[in-house]
């Protein structure tokens, strides 16, 4: 059973010492855009699922004209999992015509221990594993956080309001342990890997329990998804990002990367997060991206940005990620 939450206000040291040998240049590493600005409805209020190739290629074209290459396609934009196998493929010609490739697809907010919903989820994930494959994607992003209330889809920032909490019954503990194991082994015999996505208020809800969780399930192709924005987001005590990258960074094999503001008043214990660029927030990203290449981090980055124009935010962090990603020498 998951123990509970110890908050890591030290800052260790990544310094590496060395040179760094990375797998690509920085030109040729997989960055991929978010589809968190995507909506899963047309204009006219038609499911994404049920339009035309055309139309899913006319709104893949902002991709595109973002500058990315690559995509990881998420299922709150498309249910991926609920495509018929003439469908997939479909759409993995309009891929190709965009010139987009999957690195990953992300199946967002299908707990697979919902109570109500945890069955139907899992076998919404397996479907989607099988349809990653036939894209070419290398991995399928996961996690245990749930769909959002009305409340916090009414609030600006949705991480300002009080989260689920995750069970405390370590038989749901337990079935988490072993639908992720089962997922791993479904991907491993596709070729593919599970990540598996840090967020608050979840079994993976700090780096000291999603490596216990990690360790739990003891599959090679399941690894970490370390997104730190979603944990020093949080308006409350946090660990530091340090400490989150120097405990995640060996078991990384996915990364979803953003970045936020944070404030904070040690007088009142006030904490205010707000998003921003990666260049422009707390975490280090040129420190972050060292380091995890150093302990082994070989795959995809993802860009996410929340509020405004988040693919052009994305788009830019991507411009920055190639900077400052070190090259062989």
């Amino acid at each position: 059973m998951a123990e509970p939450v110890t908050v890591h206000e030290e800052r260790p040291s990544l310094v590496c010492s060395g040179a760094v040998v990375p797998p690509y240049p920085p030109e040729e590493w997989p960055i991929a855009a978010a589809m968190l600005q995507f909506p899963p409805h047309h204009a006219d209020g038609t499911p994404v699922a049920e339009l035309n190739p055309v139309e899913w290629r006319a709104q893949l074209e902002a991709v595109v004209d973002a500058g990315f290459t690559h995509l990881e396609l998420s299922t709150a934009w498309l249910p991926l999992g609920d495509l018929e196998p003439a469908r997939v493929k479909e759409l993995a010609a309009v891929l190709d015509d965009a010139g987009l490739s999957v690195p990953g697809v992300g199946v967002v907010r299908q707990s697979v221990i919902h109570p109500e919903r945890g069955e139907a989820n899992l076998a919404f994930t397996h479907r989607t594993v099988d349809a990653a494959a036939e894209l070419g994607a290398d991995v399928v992003c996961l996690g245990l956080h749930d769909v959002l209330t009305p409340d916090q889809r009414r609030v600006l920032w949705f991480w300002t309001l009080p989260q689920d909490e995750r069970p405390a019954d370590p038989e749901v503990y337990a079935l988490a342990v072993r639908r992720f194991r089962e997922l791993g082994e479904h991907a491993a015999s596709l070729g593919l890997e599970i990540s598996l996505e840090l967020y608050e208020n979840t079994y993976l809800g700090s780096a000291d329990e999603a490596i216990r969780f990690l360790d739990e399930i003891g599959h090679d192709a399941v690894g970490l998804n370390p997104d730190l924005g979603n944990l020093i987001r949080q308006q409350g005590p946090a660990d530091s990002w340090e400490y989150l990258v120097s405990v995640t960074a060996p078991h990384t094999n996915y990364w979803h990367v953003k970045n936020y503001a944070r404030l904070e008043d040690p007088a009142t214990g006030t904490v205010l997060t707000h998003p921003t660029s990666l260049e422009l927030g707390v975490i280090d990203y040129r420190v972050a991206v060292r380091y995890a290449i150093v302990h082994g981090f070989r795959g995809a980055f993802v860009t996410e940005h929340y509020g405004g124009d988040g693919l052009s935010v994305g788009a830019t962090n991507a411009a920055y990620l190639r900077r400052i990603l070190p090259r062989t020498s």
